[in-house]
């Protein structure tokens, strides 16, 4: 059985070989793979790539949200999503570092590095 883990870090790897360019980008943020829910109901099967960026980076990333979805759709993702990660660390009502502590922690990590661009 393929993990999530699995996915994200094949995802990774194809941009870093065939795109490096996005790849630059890429290395700043947290990729992670989810299971997709509609109205709180677990769809079996149907996973997608959350992409956590920090704030100076979310603009560039978007950007290259078409070759994001190419390579998703290429692992049998079903969809590719941004998320602002300096947004969600700062937002006063995010529960996401007593939910998950260890994620919330990952996020703190690069959304405080400098950029090497």
């Amino acid at each position: 059985m393929i993990t999530e883990e699995d996915l994200a870090q094949q995802f990774t790897l194809i941009i870093e070989q065939a795109h490096p360019r996005v790849w630059e980008l890429l290395h700043h943020c947290y990729v992670k793979v989810l299971n997709s829910k509609s109205k709180g109901v677990y769809i079996a099967h149907a996973k997608y790539i959350k992409i956590y960026c920090p704030d100076r980076l979310i603009a560039a990333v978007v950007a290259e949200k078409n070759l994001l979805i190419e390579v998703a759709e290429y692992l049998g993702l079903v969809e590719v999503v941004c998320v602002n990660a300096t947004n969600l660390l700062h937002d006063p009502k995010s529960k996401l570092k007593n939910v998950y502590p260890q994620l919330w922690l990952d996020l703190l990590w690069i959304v405080t590095q400098k950029q090497e661009l």
